[in-house]
């Protein structure tokens, strides 16, 4: 196996940054330390680049098998190694639904065929995710999922709900909530306020997540059991996480780029790449996520990478499918609003993006240190470009974040000891 020596650049560990060298062989980081010098080695010279861990997206739509005109296994790859990405976990709403060990198989075989970024499937944690009948979570297990989620869909029954944070708890695995009353949701397609009524637009009211997340808290307590909360979009629902973990509830919970740098006002342009589900929120969201992720109550940042046809959102609003691609633009974005913008630190952004991903669903990676697996990203913060979709990789170029401005290129993803991705 051919070495790799990143050579000059700061490296970002768990609690400091500093520069040094990283020198990898067979997949492994096998040396940190300053004047690294091997002769047989590859070297990049990262001078005045930082260097983090891979990052790791817990929350994508890969769109493969069924959808493949949004998105596949190989350009949804692609799309993750440009953004940084040396591990993702997708999502099961395919067609087939990843709801057997059959799709599990296939989504992790696909994986390694196209040999980018791990792709990690996540099982559903209900047949054809109808809300009824528990998937087969044991064999998924087996067959490599890492996590069950109805996402897209919430599991309206609790006591199914329960019976899979018990079964999943069983196998070593988490359910990850999309937290939605569907009755309250009631056709909605932005955020209940001021912007809704603006425009014209049903809203879906803050209560719609909340009242889901404070069940699934509830359900975590009263069992005993862990819970991850997708996409955490609210004011509230930060408050009721930092609550529960102060009780010392074993709850996780996620956010994404969107609900930390936007706000509903931008709907009322009728951009259809604003549509999301959860919505975009107001200011105070914004705010009390921001805060979330410096407090970490909330643990992870992750994309929730939507893509979609084109098609599906050049209509009126209301018809636009939901979702943003955002898996090329999250770490920018994150650095931009986030180190930049003063709220987390270099460190704090290396584990919410990285470390945290991987003890949620314990994966290997997540930080750099010598006997590690050699997963890593480089990136010039210095550097600052416009967002422009038609650069994307992804099929999917639906972002509502199309001409402004972000800091923190990437310039190499590498995946156990080999360039995936060269800026």
């Amino acid at each position: 196996m051919s070495k790799l020596l990143i050579k000059g650049g700061t490296v970002v560990f768990a609690d400091r940054h500093e520069i040094c060298d990283i020198l990898i062989e067979d997949k492994k980081i096998i040396k940190i330390a300053k004047n690294v010098e091997d002769k047989a080695a590859q070297v990049i010279d990262a001078s005045g680049l930082h260097v983090f861990p891979g990052l790791i997206d817990m929350h994508v739509h890969l769109r493969e098998p069924g959808f493949e005109y949004k998105e596949d296994i190989a350009s949804g790859s692609a799309a993750a190694v440009r953004g940084g990405f040396t591990q993702v976990c997708c999502m099961p709403n395919t067609k087939p639904v990843c709801d057997n060990a059959a799709v599990v198989g296939y989504i992790v075989a696909r994986g390694r065929e196209v040999n980018l970024c791990k792709v990690r499937p996540i099982g559903a944690i209900t047949v054809d995710e109808a809300g009824e009948q528990l998937a087969e979570i044991g064999k998924m297990k087996e067959a490599g999922a890492v996590a069950v989620s109805d996402d897209g869909r919430p599991v309206s029954n609790a006591r199914i709900m329960r019976l899979a944070m018990e079964y999943a708890s069983d196998f070593g695995l988490i359910c990850l909530s999309h937290c939605e009353d569907k009755d309250l949701v009631d056709g909605g397609v932005v955020n209940e306020g001021y912007n809704s009524t603006l425009a014209g637009l049903k809203g879906i009211p803050r209560a719609a997540e909340e009242i889901m997340l404070a069940r699934e808290i509830i359900l975590a307590e009263t069992l005993g059991k862990r819970a991850h909360i997708c996409h955490v979009s609210t004011k509230g629902g930060v408050q009721l996480l930092r609550e529960a973990k102060k009780r010392g509830v074993a709850v996780t919970a996620e956010t994404c780029p969107h609900y930390f740098t936007l706000t509903d006002e931008v709907v009322t342009s009728f951009d259809a790449n604003t549509k999301v589900n959860p919505p975009i929120r107001e200011a105070e969201d914004v705010a009390a996520i921001r805060e979330g992720l410096r407090d970490g109550t909330l643990d992870c940042i992750v994309t929730d990478h939507a893509p979609h046809h084109r098609d599906e959102k050049n209509v009126e609003y209301n018809l636009a499918a939901f979702g943003i691609s955002g898996i090329e633009t999250s770490f920018s974005l994150s650095y931009t609003y986030l180190v930049k913008g003063g709220v987390l630190t270099l460190e704090q952004l290396a584990d919410r993006m990285s470390a945290a991903p991987a003890k949620i669903l314990g994966l290997e990676g997540g930080s750099i240190v010598v006997g590690g697996v050699a997963d890593v990203m480089i990136a010039d913060l210095n550097e600052a470009y416009i967002i422009d979709s038609k650069e994307f990789v992804s099929k999917g170029k639906n972002t509502p974040f199309n001409g402004m401005q972000a800091y923190g290129r990437v310039k190499y993803t590498i995946v156990d000891g080999g360039i995936k991705y060269r800026g």
